[in-house]
């Protein structure tokens, strides 16, 4: 015994020293979360705090003539020139044939946004032929002063804005420089750029003839010389050039996105410009923080019944989640919308995914008798669920990426709340948490009395699951033919009810009212409502004006909503009444279909590598079987397909992906361990251990979605039913599709028929009552297991 004391004492240490470094980290995150938090406020939404509105007119030239079409192509520049200026879900919609209505929260100077929006941002790049004594221009030239005021006589453009690939702000470090905007080139802008630079350099140093001018709106705004190094004729290649000057950082990143951002088809002139208040009322905003308040309390009570201190543990944790991803939101200067808001309170009762998978590999080490002490158990915990936490969380943050990088508008906003969300639950459950579990369960206290940990026992859906264990996946292929019929049923409602997309993807009516006396928002939205516009979104403006925005409406219509808006506000006058295109234009709406397939794309190639190819496919195949369902059940409903159900459609397909990660991790560590065990019954031996954490994870956020549905707005209800309806099916289809569907899989790999087999109630140990008959593992599945 005394020789046993050494290696104890150092394995304390060593776990004393582990708790010290965790608890630390912890320390050092909640301490920089409170100091964002208290410094720098959230934006807010257009529909929790409202913003600025900017209406601009589109004008002709004598080459472009400003019609719908063109109005269309300026709003797309207009979004990537907001995107660049970093306003987050911005609304802009065309108005009539050659009005853009852009809506921005939160913007600190309006008047400088709408400076940058209407800049038609021309860019050319002209030889310098040297100075001019005369202002006026020869055929063939242009006379433009340059930074010092100097007037140059400039060549016609070798270059435009066309040939310009893209555009970024960068500070010199090394040379103190300061700042520059760095160009990028197309195939053939590089070859004009190299041809203009080598004519330049064939001139000496100091002689105007050897600069070049590049040229902003008709005005020069650098007009460098050729570098002594590049030789005449040679020329700058490369397809990459610097503009510097005496830049700051804000001058050159406005002087990139403009450039970045391309020109406008048509010039645009700013036509009005005010404060406009909140889309949502007050009512519908604290009924939606009150469910969400309610929600976690449910959540939280729930996660402490089943855990006991583990769970209060975790709930406390699960509060330094909440801090810790409003202060990322902040420092990354998010904008927080009402469905965010529900989207992130949501996020809270998914993180309690990690924790429960922890908590219930813990209860399977007590279980077993393996650990001594509840410390223990815990520690093997974490080491066990760990693959399972970071391979959910990384095929998450790669959706998450691409749908930041590759789309725009409010599916990019989604793309940043759903990886700072990732990102901050696994802090909390993987350091957090930890600290605190292992603190407490080293107490004496708690080491007496073992049973209020909450792990120290296997809990009653894994007792019945134990006497009863059932073997689920006898025969897969009628949980399939299950799937197909529920598949095809809910699918058929897109083809025989049709989509009933929302006023963001269609477009619709925006009728400005002036009331002899100002008139309340809440209640224009509730008479609207009354009057059979439940979806009517109503705005007040700073000068006491009116705004009401509605699908597609007949004259009688649009007479009943003027009506509607009289009873209230007296003697009415129509300030504006036009046609309005999709806020969720074409172009961003392909961009989201693109980034999304791609994330499904790198989420099968990372599971494939990280687990096989059958279930990377498998679990893609879910999560269609899942996106098909939720869609077809909306058309069957005749509910809206707008950027509220995006948002949640979205979600789910992050949550249903989790749940067959978390699924396909226990059959790869059951691979390892039996390889003797057909796969069919080592696959429902899977499902048995990790079904309590299923059932767990699923309340948590069925409490919260619940309270959502029963106590929030309209627009909530509906984000809450497509996120219960994803939580159910995604469920389902990780035991009862994915599963079957990965057993067909491998079956055909193995060169298999299945059928149905005899001994179908063994244990997990393998042995069917008759082992003659046992399938082997193949050569393969060796080889991967491995």
């Amino acid at each position: 015994m005394k020789r046993s004391r050494p290696p104890s004492r150092s394995r304390s240490r060593t776990r004393s020293r582990s708790l010290n470094v965790r608890a630390l980290v912890a320390l050092a995150v909640l301490a920089g979360a409170v100091a964002i938090a208290l410094t720098m406020p959230v934006r807010l939404g257009l529909d929790l705090r409202g913003g600025t509105q900017i209406v601009l007119e589109t004008k002709s030239t004598e080459t472009t003539k400003a019609d719908r079409e063109a109005t269309d192509r300026t709003v797309e520049v207009l979004r990537g020139r907001i995107d660049a200026l970093g306003v987050a879900e911005p609304t802009i919609v065309r108005s009539g044939e050659n009005r853009v209505v852009v809506e921005l929260p939160g913007v600190q100077d309006p008047e400088k946004a709408a400076d940058v929006l209407g800049r038609t941002a021309q860019l050319t790049v002209h030889s310098v032929l040297g100075p001019a004594e005369n202002p006026a221009a020869r055929d063939g030239e242009r006379v433009l002063p340059d930074e010092s005021g100097q007037s140059l006589r400039l060549k016609d453009a070798t270059l435009t804005g066309q040939d310009v690939k893209g555009a970024d702000a960068r500070f010199d470090q090394q040379g103190g420089a300061g700042w520059h905007v760095t160009v990028d080139f197309k195939d053939a802008g590089s070859g004009r750029w190299a041809r203009v630079t080598g004519e330049a350099a064939c001139h000496p140093a100091g002689d105007p003839q050897r600069r070049v001018a590049i040229v902003l709106d008709d005005k020069i705004i650098s007009s460098p010389q050729v570098d002594p190094s590049v030789a005449c004729g040679a020329g700058i290649t490369g397809g990459s050039t610097q503009i510097t000057g005496s830049f700051d950082d804000t001058e050159a990143r406005e002087l990139a996105l403009l450039i970045k951002g391309g020109a406008l088809p048509v010039p645009v002139e700013t036509i009005e410009q005010r404060t406009i208040g909140a889309t949502l009322g007050d009512e519908a905003i604290s009924a939606g923080a009150w469910a969400a308040v309610i929600g976690t309390a449910l959540t939280a009570l729930f996660i402490i019944v089943v855990y006991r201190l583990m769970g209060a543990l975790a709930t406390v944790a699960l509060l330094c989640y909440g801090l810790i991803s409003y202060a990322a939101l902040a420092a990354v200067g998010a904008t927080l919308t009402l469905p965010g808001l529900a989207g992130f309170v949501l996020a809270i009762g998914m993180a309690v995914d990690a924790n429960v998978l922890v908590f219930e590999r813990a209860r399977e080490e007590q279980a077993a008798r393996t650990r001594p002490s509840t410390r223990s158990a815990l520690t093997a915990g974490y080491r066990s669920a760990f693959s399972a936490i970071a391979d959910s969380n990384i095929t998450t943050l790669i959706a998450a990426a691409l749908l930041f990088f590759l789309a725009s508008g409010p599916v990019k906003g989604f793309g940043v709340t759903l990886g700072i969300g990732v990102l901050a639950s696994m802090v909390s459950a993987l350091v957090i948490t930890r600290v605190l579990a292992e603190f407490a369960a080293s107490r004496p206290a708690v080491f007496r009395r073992p049973r209020i940990t909450g792990i120290s026992s296997t809990g009653p859906v894994r007792d019945a699951l134990l006497r009863r264990n059932p073997f689920l996946m006898r025969r897969p292929r009628r949980w399939l033919a299950a799937s197909l019929i529920v598949l095809v049923v809910a699918g058929s409602g897109i083809l025989v009810r049709g989509l009933n997309f929302g006023i963001e993807f269609t477009g619709g009516r925006l009728i400005e009212y002036s009331t002899a006396t100002q008139v309340d928002p809440d209640r224009a939205r509730d008479a609207l409502a009354d009057a059979g516009f439940p979806r009517a979104v109503v705005q007040s403006s700073g000068d006491g004006d009116l705004t009401v925005r509605t699908e597609e409406l007949t004259d009688a219509e649009a007479a009943t909503v003027t009506k509607a808006v009289a009873e209230l506000g007296g003697e009415t006058e129509k300030v504006r009444d036009e046609l309005i295109g999709p806020s969720l234009g074409e172009e961003l709406r392909r961009d989201a279909l693109i980034a999304l397939g791609l994330a499904l794309a790198a989420q099968l190639a990372y599971l494939a590598v990280r687990f096989r190819l059958l279930f990377g496919t498998a679990a893609v195949g879910a999560l269609a079987h899942d996106v098909v369902i939720l869609v077809g059940v909306f058309a069957w409903l005749g509910k809206p397909i707008d950027g509220v159900f995006l948002a949640a459609l979205l979600t789910v397909i992050g949550y249903s992906v989790n749940d067959s990660v978390v699924l396909f991790d226990r059959i790869r560590e059951l691979l390892g361990k039996e390889r003797r065990t057909p796969f069919d019954r080592l696959t429902n031996d899977a499902i048995l251990q990790t079904l309590p954490r299923t059932v767990n994870t699923g309340m948590g956020a069925v409490l919260i979605l619940a309270s959502l549905a029963v106590l929030a707005d309209d627009s909530l209800t509906d984000f809450a039913l497509a996120l219960l309806i994803g939580v159910g099916v995604g469920t389902y289809s990780s035991v009862f599709t994915a599963s079957p569907l990965a057993i067909e899989l491998h079956h055909r790999d193995a060169g298999l028929r299945p059928g149905r087999r005899k001994g179908g109630r063994a244990r997990a140990s393998g042995k069917s009552e008759k082992p003659g008959k046992q399938v082997p593992t193949s050569r393969t599945e060796r080889q991967e297991v491995r």
